[in-house]
């Protein structure tokens, strides 16, 4: 039986876990949970639902994706149907296919296994919202780029289209669940929207024919929050083994029926001492706070090895000793170039517009810091490369090593490779690039999104793609590496150096590599 605290060997993922029961007592839990979850004298509100469940999840990235898989494996087949749709053709297509749109160890063998059983990716929305009694809103939240709120409020448009889309196509109850990771009172807002269009509807079929198909009048929709609270790169194993699960609701009787019913559908895996039922509010807050809390350690370590590198003290002895307090911890105290991906950024910019808009400006400069913090870092980190060069940096071959934002994912979104490669190209460096998960083209486009138009005409000639970490080392003046991928650290370093111009420079911006080594080698 695998535990948590097990070394998952994705690469032999044999997917036997799905019918492992811990033991009788486990069995004898699960058949009682969904006796009760079917049982019509418990279930008023929600005596809708049917065997077997019928779970809709809006929104085919990352979320979406992931959850619904992870969701369809461990739950029994003849119980919980999930089918996932999406208005991208090209995606669906992609989960559909050998080749997903997201890479994640263990990913591909989930699907695979579970796609056409009780797993199904469409673009048919009407019918997958239509047939469901879950509604899981995966969609996307990104910080808002124009308008008022821009740069730090949430963009909300997303979950308002797949709001009103409910309310059109909807003629039964239905829980709605907010997955994404949204502002606080959002399911307020939601709730707004599902109500207006069912009030508008029951006008509506009073003045039709009696042809059409009447809304039904005890018709309801109860919002729920579940938040994800997944790591790039371990989100299988996090879904599977979860340190908690959160399930927010109004505490009125048909929203402590809804938390019920969601609350059962997790316990066909998760222990139910880590199924957590709060308020609404609290739920959707947890989430910015959690991801807040992580990236204030991320800054506050990186702030500690900036006075490091001024005193001479060592950081990764620092950050040893911290943790090892047990009321610290050592998990997310790993200096680095500074902290990326879609979420703790734009989480924390949430935080700060819901501070603003109560007047707590302390409250919001604090928060700030952390992303100032971040953004320090990576230039601090740029500055030592070109200070190395006596900021002479024009027409040095530079390769780089590592493009997404962290290793076991090809997610560059909000990557410190991005800030990097761009503050060397508008030196005039060459780059040479290499990752061993993000594409040519994903590489290009984030250059490109990130570049005024002019300069990236002028960039694009120098810049190098390679399909191994040897050839693109070959005759560079440095290597850096912005991403911690486990085969960075396997390199033979000896022969990359021989390879390479001399001096040869390399600048770890992960603090993967055994310093004192590469400098035996004549690695400066």
């Amino acid at each position: 039986m695998l535990s948590k605290d097990s070394n998952l060997n994705y690469s032999e993922f044999n997917l036997k876990i799905d019918n492992e029961i811990d033991d009788l007592q486990s069995l004898k839990t699960i058949n009682y949970d969904y006796k009760l979850l079917r049982n019509k004298t418990t279930l008023t509100i929600f005596n809708f639902i049917k065997k077997p469940i019928k779970i809709c999840y809006i929104g085919a990235g990352y979320v979406g994706g992931i959850s619904s898989s992870v969701m369809a494996y461990k739950c029994p087949e003849d119980r919980v149907i999930v089918t996932v749709c999406d208005n991208d053709f090209n995606k669906i297509n992609a989960w559909n296919s050998d080749n997903l749109p997201i890479y994640e160890p263990g990913l591909y063998e989930i699907v695979k296994k579970q796609r056409g059983k009780n797993l199904f990716f469409t673009t048919n929305i009407e019918s997958a919202i239509s047939s469901s009694d879950i509604i899981f809103i995966s969609v996307g939240t990104p910080t808002k780029q124009r308008g008022f709120g821009s740069g730090s409020a949430a963009e909300l448009k997303f979950v308002e289209k797949a709001a009103r889309k409910i309310a059109e196509i909807s003629i039964s109850s239905k829980i709605i669940v907010e997955k994404s990771t949204v502002p606080c009172k959002t399911a307020e807002h939601i709730r707004s929207i599902l109500n207006s269009y069912k009030n508008f509807k029951k006008i509506k079929n009073k003045n039709e024919s009696n042809d059409k198909k009447p809304l039904k009048n005890n018709i309801h929709f109860e919002i729920l929050s579940n938040p994800e609270f997944l790591a790039e790169g371990t989100a299988v194993n996090d879904i599977i083994f979860p340190d908690r699960v959160l399930i927010g609701g109004l505490q009125t009787k048909e929203g402590l029926e809804a938390q019920n019913i969601l609350y059962q559908i997790y316990s066909y895996w998760i222990p139910k001492e880590k199924i957590i039922k709060m308020g609404l509010w609290s739920t959707e807050l947890s989430k910015l706070a959690a991801n807040a809390l992580l990236a204030q350690r991320i800054s506050s370590i990186n702030s500690l090895s900036v006075l490091c590198e001024e005193i001479g003290a060592d950081i990764q002895e620092v950050s040893y000793a911290c943790g090892l307090d047990s009321r610290i911890g050592s998990k997310f105290l790993k200096p680095c170039v500074g902290f990326g991906g879609s979420c703790f950024k734009k989480d924390i910019l949430n935080l700060i517009y819901l501070s603003n808009a109560f007047n707590l400006y302390e409250i919001a400069e604090y928060w700030k810091q952390i992303i100032l913090i971040n953004e320090y870092r990576k230039m601090k980190f740029i500055k030592k490369i070109l200070d190395r060069f006596f900021n002479t940096i024009n027409g040095k071959e530079v390769t780089i090593y590592g493009f997404s934002f962290k290793k076991n994912t090809k997610d560059t979104r909000e990557s410190a490779a991005i800030t990097i490669v761009l503050t060397l190209l508008k030196e005039g460096a060459i780059i040479k690039l290499f990752d061993p998960k993000v594409t040519k083209n994903q590489i290009i486009k984030d250059i490109k999104d990130n570049s005024q138009e002019n300069e990236f005409d002028e960039y694009k000639n120098n810049i190098y793609i390679y399909e191994s970490a040897y050839d693109a080392a070959k005759n560079s003046d440095a290597i850096v590496i912005c991403t911690e991928w486990d085969e960075f650290s396997e390199i033979d370093y000896k022969k990359i150096y021989n390879i390479m111009k001399k001096p040869a420079f390399i600048f770890d911006g992960c603090l993967i590599l055994k310093h004192k080594q590469l400098k035996k080698i004549g690695l400066l």
